[in-house]
């Protein structure tokens, strides 16, 4: 028999996959960082922003398949979460509209702004974008200034559960304003910067295994250097920052108190996600260096992409399992939020499990739909000769 226990789990995991792999294809906004730096001339410019247009819609849809899944599976979250740090979430959702505005009218004649402009729009996607979802996600770790009341369901006027302490609203994960502390600041930029590099990272080994012209790949491998070297600085901050501080535990009887080395304490009790962690950390190493060092492998991306979905993968399960509070209150440990009293009914998640036998056969429609775009790798021939072209 299916336990509630089993589900709330089961979802936790799902959750985290899916953060895994929006986290790999973050490398669309890596390269959308890097259009103008990239390139030398406006032939080059055109062949990587239609490269990665083939595939923004796949980072748009995850993402937005990930805030779906979170708030039917864990409503607390998001409504303590969307509703009380909304100005980081504002902002994220911002830089994504800018995003499909960008690829939809940059290239129609007589289009209000110009072309750079939107190209522009693309570049602040990239930035900021990857920049607040790694700060947010971050937070899970950190600690956010809120509290939770589920008593304020009877209150007629105003039957709100939760309540944001400082009036920056999020900006705080980012900022060092409002209740924020300057530690946890740095803190969760250090994962956000590490993402902003890791996208870079991933969309330079996109680049060697997708361009065909000489002058770009000349330059890729320079690039690779400059973004992979800070990624793997600031990753290492963050994990080390992460697994020697302190931790939101949870006992037997739902009492949250701050534990040493907590999070590094779920590694060595689970042992399947310290594996996991360690073989996603190695493979996106191996991507790193094959390409690095072998000019003529062009493989990489795939390797360092399995290695970015497993190792936030496991970085989010040792931030929901082993009795921890995923979304942990730095103003009120009571109030923080675990995987047992932010989730859905049972039945809720009974219902959507079922619906989620699906999911290997809506990947399987993804990949068969991603390989039939990527039959021979992209040159400024192919892009003049489409009519449909960015």
């Amino acid at each position: 028999m299916i336990t509630y226990e089993f589900l709330q789990h089961y979802w936790w995991f799902l959750v985290s996959l899916l953060a895994g792999i929006l986290a790999f294809l973050l490398f669309v906004q890596g390269g959308q960082s890097m259009i103008f730096s990239l390139s030398k001339t406006e032939d080059e410019k055109r062949l990587l922003v239609n490269v990665l247009g083939r595939k923004w819609e796949y980072t748009f849809t995850t993402l937005a398949t990930f805030g779906g899944a979170f708030f039917a599976s864990f409503p607390l979250f998001y409504s303590t979460s969307f509703g009380g740090a909304y100005w980081v979430w504002i902002l994220i959702l911002l830089c994504f509209v800018l995003q499909a505005v960008a690829y939809e009218f940059q290239s129609k004649p007589g289009n209000l702004f110009g072309q750079r402009t939107y190209r522009v729009f693309l570049f602040v996607n990239g930035l900021l974008g990857t920049v607040l979802i790694g700060a947010a996600i971050s937070t899970f770790f950190t600690g956010s200034d809120f509290l939770v009341n589920k008593g304020n369901l009877t209150r007629e006027l105003m039957p709100v559960i939760s309540s944001w302490g400082s009036g920056w609203h999020g900006l705080d994960a980012a900022l060092p304003v409002g209740n924020g502390t300057l530690s946890a600041c740095l803190h969760n930029l250090s994962l956000g910067i590490a993402v902003f590099f890791l996208s870079r990272t991933l969309a330079t080994l996109y680049f060697i295994n997708r361009i065909s012209h000489a002058a770009l790949e000349s330059r890729l491998n320079r690039t690779l250097w400059i973004n992979a070297v800070p990624f793997v600085v600031f990753f290492l901050v963050f994990t080390v920052w992460t697994l020697l501080g302190s931790g939101y535990a949870v006992d037997g009887k739902g009492t949250v108190s701050l534990v040493p080395y907590k999070y590094f304490i779920n590694l060595v009790e689970m042992p399947a996600v310290l594996a996991l962690f360690l073989l996603g950390v190695v493979a996106v190493l191996y991507g790193i260096g094959i390409s690095l060092f072998c000019r003529a492998c062009r493989k990489g991306v795939w390797f360092s992409g399995a290695g970015t979905v497993a190792t936030v993968l496991s970085l989010l399960l040792i931030a929901g399992y082993n009795n921890t509070a995923f979304y942990p209150s730095s103003t009120d440990l009571q109030s923080s939020l675990t995987i047992f009293n932010a989730s859905s009914s049972r039945y809720t998640l009974t219902a959507m499990s079922w619906v989620s036998l699906l999911i290997p056969f809506v990947l399987a429609y993804i990949v068969h739909a991603w390989w039939s775009l990527e039959k021979k790798q992209a040159t400024i021939g192919d892009i003049i000769d489409d009519g449909h072209a960015y």
